[in-house]
């Protein structure tokens, strides 16, 4: 006599049901952690190529110095004027720094916006158009274009996975940025550091495991890819307590006065230059864009040359001493930094800052004989990008990460503090804050500031995609 059938019970059948659900979302969760690491291998990636193509643009550029030092009074002004023409046609919305607009995406609502400012086009035209400034001579870096390339990458797998969630949205955006920025410096933990300082606002996001997760993805990525390189190379220096602190408050003052006078005259800037300057901006950006490139020539040639670029190799040498630059070396590289800004072409200043304060602490040393001048170079350093960005806790992991010197983070950390006050004097506001408040304010129609609690945003036009 055959079995009959044994029915399943209703328990064994919610245990199957259970069980199936759990695989579901089991899968779903790996096939969204797969799609998180290949995004940030990608924004490792990115940042590796960027960093190469700009360096031969740089070796380029020298090219053209070597040849002829005047060569530059033609190729600046056509550059400029070019990448302009560039931001308003073929790239429009790719102008400025990066990170203020990164900044902003995280504080809007209305998501339409943020995906014509986050776009792998403008992302893509970051990176031509930042190695053609690098060309040309501009005061400009790579880090700041990195992390809104970076959010723009991470902003573009958050759609392809249908988020629809503004938290993780905002959390795709702003490990993608910091991702770009460790990436670009070959500094995991000042991309960590600087998500939670700069980008972020609110500890819950700053704290999530997926901005730390894809952070460090990238950093290996890039550290596989260009070996585990230190911008300055290792420093095998020390700042005992005692006289040699007098180092601490001299670069912390001079450091944070220059750097806070520099983010006050670029607030001013963003918000317009005064009388026909002014007019010119609006009524003829390329003519006024190549003006600043002619300007940006004869700083270079005073100069002899040694303020077009990044200014990586001149703030190298002056660490090691085997160059020494007069006091002309960073007035000349600030107003140069100051006019490649005001022209509206993409770039970043974190590496001219560095360059900036590099030539600060290489001029005070020689007043500062008890203390050892490498160590002196990087107070400057770290004085001079506190006061332009403000954030200290970023500018000291940077310097000591880039320095390869754990030694020194107790300097360090006081001068980017000193810094950091005497800055806030000069400049009430932060440097990126503004910048992403004057972004916002510029929209077609009145938007929200960055806070805790935005307010939804209106459509904004291409044209006014940049600050």
């Amino acid at each position: 006599m055959p079995f009959a059938p044994v029915k399943p019970s209703a328990h064994h059948k919610d245990k199957i049901h259970h069980l199936r659900r759990t695989a579901r979302v089991r899968t779903t969760r790996w096939r969204r952690m797969s799609v998180y690491w290949i995004g940030a291998v990608l924004v490792g990636l990115t940042a590796v190529l960027f960093a190469r193509l700009g360096d031969q643009c740089a070796e380029l550029r020298t090219r053209f110095v070597t040849w002829h030092p005047w060569a530059m009074l033609v190729f600046a002004p056509g550059g400029f004027a070019f990448i302009t023409w560039m931001t308003r046609t073929l790239f429009k919305g790719s102008q400025g720094s990066g990170i203020p607009q990164t900044i902003a995406t995280l504080h809007m609502a209305n998501y339409v916006v943020v995906d014509r400012i986050l776009t792998l086009r403008i992302a893509a035209g970051k990176i031509i158009l930042t190695c053609l400034g690098l060309v040309c001579g501009a005061s400009i870096g790579r880090e700041g274009p990195s992390v809104q390339i970076g959010a723009s990458i991470m902003h573009g797998f958050s759609r392809l996975l249908g988020q629809s969630n503004i938290a993780s949205k905002r959390s795709m955006i702003l490990a993608g940025g910091a991702a770009g920025m460790a990436a670009a410096f070959n500094t995991p933990l000042a991309g960590i550091v600087f998500a939670i300082e700069e980008l972020a606002h609110s500890f819950e996001q700053k704290a999530s495991g997926h901005t730390l997760t894809i952070v460090v993805i990238s950093g290996v990525t890039a550290i596989s890819l260009m070996g585990n390189y230190t911008y300055f190379g290792h420093a095998d220096v020390n700042i005992p307590v005692g006289t040699a602190w007098i180092a601490v408050i001299v670069c912390g003052i001079v450091g944070g006065l220059i750097g806070g006078s520099f983010a006050a005259l670029v607030i001013k800037a963003s918000k317009g230059l005064p009388g026909s300057v002014g007019r010119l901006t609006k009524e003829r950006p390329i003519t006024f864009s190549a003006l600043c490139g002619l300007l940006t020539a004869l700083i270079g040639l005073i100069s002899n040359g040694s303020t077009y670029g990044t200014g990586y190799a001149q703030a190298k040498a002056i660490f090691a001493g085997t160059d020494h630059y007069p006091a002309s070396f960073f007035i000349l590289k600030y107003l140069s930094m100051l006019v490649s800004y005001c022209s509206g072409i993409p770039g970043g200043m974190f590496a001219p800052s560095l360059a900036i304060g590099a030539g600060i602490g290489g001029w005070i040393e020689q007043f500062l004989p008890h203390t050892t001048p490498g160590a002196v170079v990087l107070l400057g350093t770290v004085a001079y990008f506190c006061g332009v960005a403000q954030s200290p806790l970023t500018a000291t992991i940077i310097v000591m990460e880039i320095c390869d010197n754990q030694q020194v983070t107790l300097a360090l950390l006081a001068t980017a503090f000193l810094a950091f006050g005497v800055s806030r004097i000069v400049c009430p506001q932060p440097l990126y804050t503004a910048l992403a408040d004057r972004f916002l304010e510029t929209m077609d129609k009145p938007a929200a500031r960055p806070n805790p609690k935005p307010a939804k945003q209106e459509a904004v036009s291409e044209e006014k995609l940049s600050i």
